[in-house]
């Protein structure tokens, strides 16, 4: 069974940078849909980013859009964010989550398999 596991999250002051990465074990991603998504506390989950499998096409959410980038390597299985120009109101859990098939969405309930997450803090 496929397993998705973040890595990269970490303490970071406003205007940092971070780069995560979503490594999938036991299975093979590269026809999957790879979407991350973050959740601040009391806040609802948001979509930050989208990638099709051939990695042709990106979609991101509005309130990143022009700082992060989402890429993937199939080779390795893995799928990356890197975020620039951090703010503090990027601190949330972020989760990579995999679906099967060729459209991307937004809406998170559309992806099938999901990792436990990993911190990202951006201080003022």
């Amino acid at each position: 069974q496929v397993q998705l596991v973040e890595s990269g999250g970490g303490l970071v002051q406003a205007g940092g940078s971070l780069r995560l990465s979503c490594a999938a074990s036991g299975g093979t991603l590269s026809r999957d849909v790879m979407g991350w998504f973050r959740q601040a506390p009391g806040k609802e989950r948001e979509f930050v980013a989208a990638i099709t499998g051939s990695g042709g096409d990106t979609y991101y959410g509005n309130s990143v859009k022009g700082r992060f980038t989402i890429s993937r390597d199939n080779a390795k299985n893995a799928v990356y964010l890197q975020m620039n120009s951090l703010k503090p109101e990027d601190t949330a859990v972020y989760s990579c989550a995999a679906r099967y098939g060729s459209a991307a969405y937004s809406q998170s309930w559309k992806y099938d398999l999901w990792g436990q997450g990993t911190q990202v803090t951006v201080s003022s």
